[in-house]
Parts: C-alpha cells; sequence; structure tokens
C-alpha cells in the first residue's frame, strides 16, 4: 500500500477503520467459503485450501467459527475473533457474552478476561470455595481482636472485609457477597 504524504489524521483513521472492517469480514467470508466447500465439493476442497497459502489450522478454526455462528446470529458491532472467544459454549451462553461485550464496548481481550474469571468464580451461590492464606502471627492477632471488637466470628468479619473492598469496584455478571458465608480455611 502506499499512502500519499499529505493524507490528513482523519483520512487516515477512515482508511485503518475500513481496512479492519474488510480484514474481519474476510476471516467470515473465508469460513463460509470453506463450509460451502465441504459441502459441494468434498473431492477438491483440498485443493481448494492450497491455493489460499494459508495455515490449514487457520482456515479450520474459519469454518469452526463460521458454522457456530449463522450469519444470522453475527454482532456487526463485534468482530469475528469476538466470536471465535465464544465459539465453544453453548448458544444461549454466546448470545449472554456477545450482548455483554456490545453493551460494554469490550475488546476481545477484555472478553476473553471476563470470561475466564467468570469460569474461576462459582457461579452458584450454594458453592463454597476453600481459600487459603497464609499471614504473620501479628497481624492474624490484630485482625481477631478487630473481629471480635465488631462482635463478629473471626471468618464472618474476614468475609464481611473482603465484600466491602469487593464493593467499591464490582465486576460485572459477578455476583456480590453470599447471605451465607462460604467456608474459609484461615
Amino acid at each position: 500500500m502506499s499512502l500519499p504524504p499529505d493524507l490528513s489524521l482523519s483520512e487516515w483513521r477512515h482508511l485503518g477503520q475500513q481496512i479492519h472492517t474488510i480484514a474481519d469480514s474476510s476471516a467470515w467470508w473465508l469460513g463460509d467459503w470453506l463450509i460451502f466447500g465441504q459441502e459441494h465439493y468434498p473431492d477438491r476442497y483440498r485443493r481448494a485450501l492450497k491455493q489460499t497459502s494459508l495455515d490449514y489450522q487457520t482456515l479450520r478454526n474459519y469454518a469452526w467459527v463460521a458454522r457456530k455462528f449463522e450469519p444470522g446470529r453475527r454482532r456487526a458491532r463485534l468482530s469475528f475473533q469476538h466470536h471465535a472467544e465464544v465459539a465453544a459454549v453453548s448458544e444461549a451462553e454466546q448470545d449472554v457474552w456477545l450482548t455483554r461485550a456490545e453493551e460494554g464496548g469490550w475488546t476481545r481481550n477484555e472478553l476473553r478476561r471476563r470470561m475466564r474469571m467468570r469460569r474461576q468464580t462459582p457461579e452458584e451461590p450454594d458453592e463454597r470455595a476453600v481459600v487459603h492464606v497464609s499471614v504473620v502471627a501479628e497481624r492474624r492477632i490484630r485482625w481477631q481482636r478487630a473481629a471480635e471488637i465488631a462482635g463478629l466470628d473471626f471468618r464472618e468479619w474476614i468475609i464481611r472485609m473482603l465484600d466491602e473492598a469487593a464493593a467499591d469496584d464490582p465486576v460485572p455478571g459477578i455476583p456480590g457477597p453470599a447471605t451465607d458465608p462460604p467456608a474459609l480455611g484461615v
């Protein structure tokens, strides 16, 4: 690509947006093209793959994601990579995550991070997690005194302090404090 030296910043940005749109669309187009080839030309499919000069696994991934999302389910405001991040979960979960990403303006990396965080967080309120914390004796004694002054069981006090700290920066989609505190190994 050769760009004129007098290209304005707004023209340069607009061009970048167009290139991104074409690049993102090409992943969908290749996926759809591969699916069509598998269905209509199974004997010529491998030869056609060689014509693209793209990595076989990359092309398989394009086809896999395109199969997971019929054209009517694809979110125009989100990239192919957003869709690839959620392709392995159920359709209902795909829709939930894609909606969250759209509404939150999440990047693909942010979507990945939040999905990973959700997998690490118990989804059922009845699930319990055991957390082990190693602290110096002086700190534990100070915390136990603070719990006594507050009139709380030591574990209940720890959970309340953590919940209060987390309340300042809640994470969308992750439930707040449970009414029955989880078991905490300290």
